[in-house]
């Protein structure tokens, strides 16, 4: 795909063409980079979804500290991540009381099947 840059912004006539690769492949060695995060503010979030935007990085991020700080604030920031992750067809998911994994759209997070609770019978018992 060829763009005309300045026709597009009408900067001048002069014919100067950027070529974009749309099908291009990253490189292959390009590695997946696990980071861990820690969520201290809402503004934090920022560097977590600009490194899970860039498409090779699972976020592992530590929200205890904003947990213990301003549960609100945790909620906001929460929703955010999940919206954008929604966005870019990623995974959000909680690890214990303490840690959300976050993923590009090239990684998915295995959830085990919840178990559904037995109906006791106590009349045939």
């Amino acid at each position: 795909m060829v763009l005309n840059l300045k026709k597009i912004f009408g900067k001048g006539s002069t014919e100067e063409y950027v070529e974009i690769d749309l099908n291009a492949v990253p490189n292959k060695d390009t590695k997946v980079l696990v980071k861990p995060f820690v969520l201290r503010q809402y503004d934090d979030i920022n560097d977590i979804l600009n490194a899970v935007r860039e498409g090779f990085t699972i976020a592992v991020v530590d929200i205890k500290t904003l947990k213990t700080k301003d549960v609100i604030e945790l909620k906001r920031a929460v929703s955010k991540i999940k919206k954008t992750v929604d966005a870019i067809e990623g995974s959000i998911a909680g690890f214990g009381e303490n840690v959300l994994i976050v993923t590009p759209k090239f990684a998915e997070i295995h959830r085990a099947p919840s178990a559904k609770p037995q109906k006791v019978d106590f009349i045939n018992e």
